[in-house]
């Protein structure tokens, strides 16, 4: 009896600006324009495989995620490689960032699964990598997790997103359409949120009224963040047009994200930190970065995590990075 093994991971994705662009037929040139952080946390897979009946086993090692998520990336990894209904799959999941915080996820645990059962199988890397994005954008727009995550984390970094729609797409998954690219130092970061959960994307990305807010927000900033080159002396301008953007397309105010950035704001001045706090949405959690690019790896994160938790905040320290 055959028995086969492959292990997949990717790194988690925090959205700072966003448009909404779903109004194609075509899934695959759904997503979003917008800027984000690829972080290294995000969540790990590891795929077994017994050959015998098609089906899937799924275990949580560490979080609860959605079952349905992992089902549909397999089954649509099915379509597109024949040996894969030859095996009955094990798949353990360790989700290292909680749900529906704005961390992305849904898309990184979509990814790191169609690379562990590609992996499996012995597939190509490249291209098994684009596969797996290629799979993972499909079953966002599908479940409504999400919009653009994939095509950011196909970046890595500090990413931005000048054309909607998968990073990879068709039979010969070439790049495209959706459009991406990132800028890469280890810049430390700290993620911070309170334990009730963030509303599901679902509940903005389907909602015209939010659609409408959030995208003419959203494209009022790319104009200004797609012209030039993307390079790390833009830092200073997309934190500005981070403030701007969830300011004008009204998440500040919405679900308790305007206390909650008092709140982290008012403990950062109180250390005297050169520290910034930006919502990752949809979620209610805040990442906390350096003001300047320059003093990205001194943030004394000791002192600000101990206070953090003393508020009643969770934290986790991490880093930007490319993650392929």
């Amino acid at each position: 009896m055959t028995v086969v093994m492959g292990r997949g991971e990717c790194g988690s994705h925090v959205t700072l600006i966003f448009t909404v662009d779903d109004e194609q037929k075509e899934i695959m040139n759904q997503g979003s324009l917008g800027a984000g952080l690829c972080l290294q946390q995000g969540v790990e897979t590891i795929a077994r495989g017994i050959e015998g009946d098609f089906e899937i086993n799924i275990k949580f090692i560490e979080g609860i995620g959605r079952r349905n998520l992992y089902q549909r990336t397999l089954e649509l990894l099915s379509e597109e490689i024949k040996g894969v209904r030859e095996y009955s799959w094990d798949l353990a999941v360790k989700l290292k960032l909680p749900l529906s915080q704005g961390f992305g996820m849904s898309a990184s645990g979509a990814i790191s699964a169609a690379i562990a059962f590609q992996r499996a199988l012995g597939e190509p890397h490249e291209e098994s990598l684009r596969r797996a994005f290629a799979i993972a954008h499909r079953v966002e727009r599908e479940l409504s997790t999400g919009l653009g995550d994939v095509t950011a984390l196909a970046a890595g970094g500090v990413e931005r997103r000048t054309s909607p729609g998968a990073p990879f797409s068709g039979k010969l998954l070439n790049r495209g359409p959706g459009k991406s690219e990132g800028w890469t130092q280890e810049i430390e970061v700290i993620l911070t949120w309170k334990e009730k959960s963030g509303k599901h994307t679902s509940s903005y990305i389907d909602d015209e009224k939010w659609k409408e807010s959030i995208s003419s927000a959203g494209n009022k900033q790319m104009n200004q963040l797609v012209n030039g080159k993307w390079e790390i002396g833009r830092w200073e301008e997309l934190l500005e047009r981070s403030d701007i953007f969830v300011n004008e397309s009204g998440l500040l105010n919405d679900s308790l994200r305007l206390e909650l950035l008092n709140e982290v704001d008012e403990i950062i001045n109180k250390l005297n930190l050169n520290l910034k706090p930006l919502l990752c949405l949809l979620g209610r959690s805040l990442v906390i970065v350096p003001k300047e690019i320059e003093s990205c790896n001194d943030i004394n994160s000791e002192s600000l995590i101990k206070n953090l938790e003393k508020a009643g905040f969770n934290t986790i320290q991490t880093k930007i990075g490319k993650l392929f």
